[in-house]
């Protein structure tokens, strides 16, 4: 022991000049007292005289000041275990007999253990604070978000709601009229594409889904209808669209929620392959197990990051120049209350959104 007090400046120079210690730090200036406090507790457990409340008290300070220093937990437990042999290797030159060195030792490594234990267990307790207040803060933002959106698009739907249906109501009578007249067809795509964005708005305003629009759906026919609703813009992208309907299959479910999430998914696949001067590709597919059906919707376009395949399904987020941010949102909304899951994966060749639908007895 008197040997650690005679050196004990020199310990704490080569400790401080060893440490990973940024110029940033806000507690820089406490890093070396801390150290000689560390060096303090060591004396103390040699002679008996310290307690673990004391070294507890300290590892909480000491956590606190390496949280708000933004540091990495990995660099402060190098800078404690590079003290740690520093120590050990002053105590072989002090050429201790062997039972004194085993002591010395013993003593060296529970003092430290215990003070990482509590430094890190208080640091984690805090970092975990600090982040369920972040999360609490983004997710009221997004709530905030929501309902003004709500309030916009109750608004919004009765402005354009009306004359909407009056324009869908004439194009009717004039294809009724007049069968062979261009255009029309055309004309009617556009409006239920603008009648679907508008129910977007409308969606993220809704709590839940109406249950009385449960049916029994033929996935082979609202496959033929989606094909319908996005034949001009796949035919004037040059997209190859393929649909598997091989086998037929009936979906006890929300059909114009599903139509909804689908028909999504399809026109941002072709927003997508747009960036692709040649070979446009999107693929349709479904597949079916005793518990759910799998829809698959499919493209050759640009890959999304990895990073970003989650961040994509949250409220506002948008890669698109002029995207709201909603459309996939809205999408996992429905489908999870439907008790599904829906998901992304990408890499170089294909992105693909997954839609896993439970079947009800």
């Amino acid at each position: 022991m008197l040997f650690l007090i005679e050196h004990q400046s020199t310990f704490i120079n080569e400790w401080i000049n060893m440490s990973v210690i940024e110029n940033d730090d806000p507690h820089k200036a406490e890093i070396e007292k801390n150290a000689v406090t560390m060096y303090g507790l060591l004396i103390k457990a040699l002679s008996d005289t310290y307690s673990e409340a004391e070294l507890q008290e300290f590892a909480y300070k000491v956590g606190k000041q390496r949280l708000e220093a933004g540091i990495n937990i990995g660099d402060f437990i190098f800078n404690v275990n590079t003290g740690r042999s520093i120590l050990i290797k002053y105590c072989f030159q002090a050429q201790l007999p062997h039972h004194e060195l085993e002591s010395f030792v013993n003593n060296l490594n529970s003092l430290f253990d215990s003070f990482c234990y509590h430094a890190v267990k208080r640091y984690t307790q805090l970092k975990n604070r600090e982040l369920h207040t972040k999360t609490k803060y983004i997710n009221e933002n997004h709530m905030d978000k929501l309902a003004i959106l709500g309030q916009i698009s109750s608004s919004f739907v009765h402005e354009f709601r009306n004359p909407l249906t009056a324009i869908i109501g004439f194009n009717k009578i004039l294809r009724d009229e007049y069968p062979d007249l261009k255009y029309l067809d055309i004309i009617q795509h556009e409006l239920n594409e603008l009648n679907f964005r508008i129910t977007q708005f409308l969606h993220t305003s809704k709590t839940e889904i109406v249950k009385k629009g449960k049916e029994n759906v033929a996935i082979d026919l609202l496959f033929d209808n989606l094909k319908q609703l996005c034949y001009a813009s796949t035919v004037d992208n040059k997209i190859n669209l393929t649909i598997d309907k091989a086998k037929p299959l009936f979906l006890y479910t929300f059909k114009d929620e599903l139509k909804q999430v689908l028909l999504n998914l399809i026109m941002n696949s072709i927003d997508a392959l747009k960036q692709r001067s040649s070979s446009r590709e999107l693929r349709i597919s479904t597949t079916k197990n005793a518990k759910e059906v799998i829809f698959v919707i499919s493209n050759n376009g640009p890959m999304i990051e990895e990073e970003n395949t989650k961040t994509i399904f949250e409220p506002f987020y948008t890669t698109k120049e002029l995207g709201t941010g909603i459309g996939l949102f809205v999408c996992k909304q429905i489908i999870e209350k439907i008790g599904g899951t829906i998901y992304c994966k990408s890499d170089e060749n294909w992105t693909s959104f997954f839609i896993h639908h439970p079947i009800s007895s």
